[in-house]
């Protein structure tokens, strides 16, 4: 029996949020139908009739519908669901006929790849466990089941950089060279740029440190991107609780925390087939495939990293795991160097450029992204996903401490809201990091309306190119017209950042189920927001806009139910003096007070009647249950009484 609580207090002026976010899920309703209309087959399939050439391309047809179940766990529309189910199936069988695919699944391809590709299958299993959860299990077995041909028990490694389902995929290419394009080499230089000369200049096709020399170095052995392969192993695990997918993880995890911890901290990014960190390159502990010296170093590396500390944190209750990543991290601030962006050497210009606008030219600290014989280079603002992502997990002081560092040594405003969208579909963690300290509070509708842009700016993008043939060049069209922005709505939803892009699974301080259509998501005509994420006082306020008929929804805690609700203090208005007599020609302000209700579950059931909102302050116990797909559905309800 779920407690349940009825709001009572009269909605009379719906505040800007509540109304600019129920206006986001209706544009976005439009825009995705829009999409899968002018770029998707009859199956679901996208609309491409060339071929593949390498071994890129999967992740670009898998991440445009990324978002797409994330939007419906969110509320979108009730058919959504089975759409984004229909264009995995639609474009898996795409991928298989251009040979990209064994058995639904990766022939063999790094893990900055693939963790990119994953994030549907992880959001299709969020919303609809019982229809993927062989999937999810096929999958995982590929890397616990050595005898699939990725794992290494006895060196507790993952044989090679490019794995998958195909075991005879070997080396990172399959003629001569390394795809390097002139463009790559102009912006990150050369992987291995120690066996040659700083002023040789051989012919890409003819240049060693593409072609055997990277065959033979770094072409086997483990590499530190491998480690997302734990969100695959972790999503296994919360399908089914079954304890060898949490023990797989717990020793990949462990292996690695033992070479950091060989290496001062600092997470190497290679282990030789034998098990040695630089042992194919003659020792250095970065250098590695996807490592700090390949582009773009602490992108690739830190976000692998999270992922894996994360899945580690999860199955073990050890949140000591996280300092797979905090060494590092610390490590890059304090190499950190006030500058304006202009004068760095970044290499991934056209990221920041947009997301930082007229502020590339106000100094503020800049951290080294890469490593390479001559020390940390390639400067970068920092990346906010993995300091906010440490800091939502544990709450502590040392990683909220990091947090306030950060924004005290930027010289720009933390409270500015710009229109952009990022590939991660993210970068807004500063505005939101400043609204949950409490700095500005007109954060929640200056974030909405940029997202309103951003969906706006798709439909045109649609529109210019939805009849154009698509080159293999140009793949990523489909990403880039993707027209579903989700960000807004996980931070003020759910009160979580969005999904670390490169394979993680949800954050969530609190998610939603529709109590009458039982299906996860706000209900219609219903938005939320959490204000506070501090597990004592998580606060939410839910609204009800239609003025005719109640709603009915379910507040969980955290993105599994991994959370407690031990209480709930929540707003209440029991005098219905405010309405006035017959002849009133206004009304007087309602009154309000607050009662409290001890919950000690997971869930707890709230009553909406039309025109209502109510304030629900949440004491939360972090991580009290194992992460699981459950749903409050499979409870009984009989409660019924506030």
């Amino acid at each position: 029996m779920l407690p349940v609580i009825t709001a009572s207090v009269p909605l009379l002026e719906p505040p800007g949020w509540a109304t600019a976010q129920r206006e986001l899920f209706g544009l976005l309703d439009r825009a995705w139908r829009r999409f899968a209309r002018d770029f998707t087959g009859p199956d679901g399939r996208l609309r491409y009739t060339g071929e593949l050439t390498s071994r890129d391309g999967v992740d670009d047809f898998y991440e445009v519908f990324f978002n797409w179940p994330q939007l419906y766990l969110l509320g979108g529309a009730d058919d959504l669901l089975a759409q984004a189910e229909r264009h995995w199936e639609g474009v898996t069988r795409q991928l298989t006929e251009l040979g990209m695919l064994k058995d639904e699944y990766e022939r063999g391809y790094d893990w900055f790849h693939q963790g990119e590709s994953l994030l549907l299958l992880y959001f299709l299993c969020m919303a609809a466990p019982e229809r993927w959860a062989e999937r999810a299990c096929r999958f995982a077995e590929l890397y616990v089941d050595p005898r699939h041909g990725n794992y290494d028990p006895e060196h507790r490694i993952i044989r090679r950089p490019h794995n998958g389902s195909d075991a005879a995929r070997e080396g990172l290419f399959d003629g001569d060279a390394y795809p390097w394009l002139p463009k790559e080499a102009q912006m990150y230089g050369f992987p291995l740029d120690w066996i040659l000369p700083a002023d040789a200049e051989p012919p890409l096709e003819a240049d060693p440190r593409l072609g055997e020399e990277m065959r033979r170095r770094m072409g086997s052995g483990d590499t530190a991107v491998n480690l997302a392969a734990t969100g695959l192993v972790l999503n296994a695990w919360i399908v089914t609780g079954e304890q060898r997918y949490a023990d797989w993880i717990t020793e990949y995890v462990g292996a690695w925390r033992e070479r950091a911890s060989a290496n001062g901290g600092i997470l190497p990014d290679n282990v030789a087939p034998d098990g040695t960190v630089g042992g194919l390159l003659e020792g250095r502990w970065y250098g590695g495939h996807y490592g700090w010296s390949w582009p773009h170093g602490w992108y690739s590396v830190g976000h692998a990293a999270l992922v894996a500390a994360l899945a580690g944190a999860a199955v073990t209750g050890d949140d000591s795991c996280l300092d797979l990543v905090r060494p590092a991290l610390d490590e890059l601030i304090a190499h950190g160097k006030v500058m304006a962006f202009t004068e760095t050497d970044s290499s991934i210009t056209s990221k920041w450029i947009p997301q930082l606008a007229e502020d590339v030219h106000t100094p503020t600290l800049h951290v080294p992204f890469r490593r390479n014989d001559n020390g940390w280079f390639d400067y970068n603002p920092m990346l906010m996903a993995v300091p906010t992502a440490l800091w939502h997990h544990t709450v502590s002081d040392t990683d909220r401490k990091r947090i306030e560092r950060l924004r005290a040594g930027a010289g720009y405003d933390w409270r500015t809201v710009r229109s952009f969208r990022s590939k991660e579909e993210a970068g807004h963690e500063e505005p939101w990091l400043a609204f949950l300290a409490g700095d500005d509070p007109a954060y929640p509708e200056k974030i909405l309306a940029a997202a309103q842009a951003q969906v706006r700016h798709r439909l045109s993008r649609m529109e210019n190119y939805r009849d154009r043939d698509v080159p293999e060049a140009d793949i990523h069209l489909w990403q880039q017209s993707n027209p579903v922005v989700t960000e807004a709505l996980v931070q003020l939803t759910w009160g979580g950042p969005q999904v670390v892009y490169n394979g993680g699974l949800q954050q969530a301080r609190v998610r939603y189920y529709d109590a009458a259509a039982q299906r996860p998501g706000l209900p219609p005509d219903v938005a939320a927001l959490v204000s506070s994420i501090d597990p004592d006082a998580t606060v939410v306020d839910l609204v009800n806009l239609d003025p005719e008929s109640p709603r009915s929804l379910i507040v969980q805690a955290g993105a599994f139910a991994e959370h407690t609700i031990r209480s709930v203090e929540h707003s209440v208005c029991d005098d219905a003096s405010w309405i006035g007599d017959l002849y009133d020609y206004g009304h007087t302000a309602p009154t309000t007070t607050s009662a409290s209700k001890t919950v000690d579950g997971p869930w707890l059931r709230v009553e909406l009647p039309r025109s209502s909102t109510v304030r629900l302050t949440l004491r939360l116990d972090l991580r009290t249950q194992a992460p699981s797909y459950r749903t409050p559905f499979e409870t009984p309800d009989e409660g019924e009484a506030s």
